[in-house]
């Protein structure tokens, strides 16, 4: 049993937990995810990773409740704990493997998005604790739905928060505050890095080509079995077939076919959905052996 040691709602539908998971905490990076299991009956959850204690062993999870399964863990106190907490799974984030010097000789942009901004604040606190300042975008429908502002606050170096409605600091959205830094203010980034809905996402993407801006992509919310074995996050990353869960969760936002994968979420909602696109894709529809029936 994994123990819950802190359990808060952030938001509307939106919580966050402590939970003491030793070996997770001891070995995971920014960008890796996790798989939660609250009994024998419950679902396989994947959720990245939101933040890690090495010293004390504990790892933060934030979740969005949209469905029976989070339903029931947004009922869970401190005290409680899930059967299974595996990980960490996935890849890192690039810039955790490459060389230091490289790295800081970069600009970077952060740009999150309603629950993304949890998978964005590891990644900004690594580049804060490694002598990094980066400028992070944060992005709301309103003030009320906002998460983790003081946590970014304390890690990025300009923080720039934005809500659709003007309920807080700029109205509108993410992609303006981009252009705005960048035509506007003169800023130059030499990587940009977006987490957040799929269609925010394919928006920032289509903004950053046009400023030739590398950018960077998590495609979480296509996960769901987490291993490659059930064919959900299948996505085409320029000519390449990937899993979202065993290749990524980060990829060339350039190269990602939204459209495509957005159709497929929809699709893969339904029986008859997963029915068709298993029969339709043949044995690229799993990534875990590539070759099932």
């Amino acid at each position: 049993m994994y123990k819950i040691l802190k359990a808060e709602k952030l938001a509307e539908k939106i919580f966050l937990m402590d939970v003491e998971a030793p070996r997770v905490a001891k070995a995971c990076q920014p960008g890796e995810f996790v798989i939660v299991k609250m009994d024998e009956k419950g679902e396989r959850i994947p959720l990245t990773i939101c933040d890690f204690n090495r010293e004390k062993g504990t790892v933060t999870i934030v979740f969005q409740i949209v469905g029976a399964s989070t339903y029931r863990m947004a009922e869970l106190k401190a005290g409680d704990g899930f059967q299974d907490f595996v990980g960490p799974l996935g890849q890192p984030s690039e810039f955790v493997k490459e060389d230091l010097e490289e790295v800081k000789g970069r600009r970077y942009l952060f740009v999150a998005g309603g629950v993304g901004t949890a998978p964005v604040y590891p990644q900004v606190k690594w580049m804060k604790e490694h002598g990094i300042a980066v400028d992070v975008i944060v992005g709301a429908k309103n003030k009320e739905l906002l998460i983790l502002e003081d946590m970014m606050r304390e890690v990025a170096g300009n923080l720039y928060i934005t809500t659709d409605d003007g309920s807080y600091e700029r109205k509108g959205m993410v992609t303006e505050v981009i252009q705005d830094l960048v035509e506007n203010q003169g800023n130059h980034y030499d990587v940009c890095v977006a987490i957040g809905p799929m269609i925010m996402m394919k928006f920032v993407c289509k903004l950053t080509k046009e400023l030739n801006l590398p950018t960077i992509v998590s495609m979480n919310p296509v996960m769901v079995d987490g291993t490659g074995m059930c064919g959900a996050c299948r996505l085409t990353v320029g000519d390449e077939v990937k899993f979202a869960c065993v290749d990524g969760p980060e990829f060339d936002g350039h190269l990602v076919n939204f459209d495509e994968a957005m159709k497929r979420q929809q699709m893969y909602k339904t029986e008859e959905g997963r029915a068709m696109l298993k029969a339709v894709e043949g044995d690229t529809h799993h990534g875990g052996c590539g070759n099932c029936n």
